[in-house]
């Protein structure tokens, strides 16, 4: 695995693929890129835009030596969008196809129920298959938990598979909500971290 270091924009086409293995079978994932053929190739384009023109330049990616797994995180006070990467966004357009609206119209769900409060907004964790089951998710989530511990600040998740409520769980995470994508889409659970206390 290697030791859990911040991503640099060299280790981006490692990450977004491994990104993309790793949603392959997530139900948001195969929500919104239906075409399970493409699914994967699809995923590592749009994680690429993300990377490239979100995380990296705003918030913060930690990854381990070879970017078989990422998590991708929001700080409280992010900076603004560079013309440029909002720009780069509408390379999303074509890759989402049919499904534009009813992603926008899931993300506008999400953004109407995301915090208020001041916290670290975890946008995306995950590995690529190969290396999950390893300890790889609780060591990328380490740094900024423990942030959070000494900052006394919370923070926020969406969760898009049932079975890594528990995993949440373990790391201090709790179900606060749900949202249902449109059109029959698939349940997301929205979950919060009080920081620990002592």
């Amino acid at each position: 695995m290697g030791e859990v270091r911040l991503a640099q924009p060299g280790d981006v086409p490692a990450v977004s693929l491994a990104l993309g293995r790793a949603f392959a079978d997530d139900p948001v994932a195969s929500y919104i890129f239906p075409a399970e053929r493409e699914r994967v190739e699809r995923l590592d384009r749009f994680f690429r835009v993300q990377l490239r023109h979100n995380y990296l330049p705003r918030g913060e990616v930690y990854t381990v030596c070879d970017g078989v797994a990422a998590a991708m995180w929001m700080p409280p006070s992010p900076l603004a969008p560079r013309t440029r990467d909002v720009l780069a966004h509408l390379r999303l357009v074509p890759l989402l196809g049919r499904q534009f609206l009813a992603t926008r119209e899931l993300s506008i769900a999400l953004a109407s129920r995301h915090p208020a409060e001041r916290h670290y907004y975890l946008g995306t964790i995950g590995a690529d298959p190969s290396w999950q089951r390893r300890g790889i998710g609780s060591a990328l989530l380490a740094p900024v938990l423990g942030r959070c511990d000494a900052q006394g600040l919370p923070a926020y998740l969406e969760c898009s598979k049932r079975e890594n409520i528990a995993f949440y769980g373990r790391h201090g995470f709790a179900v606060t909500g749900e949202v249902t994508a449109p059109a029959g889409g698939p349940l997301l659970w929205l979950m919060w971290r009080e920081p620990a206390r002592g």
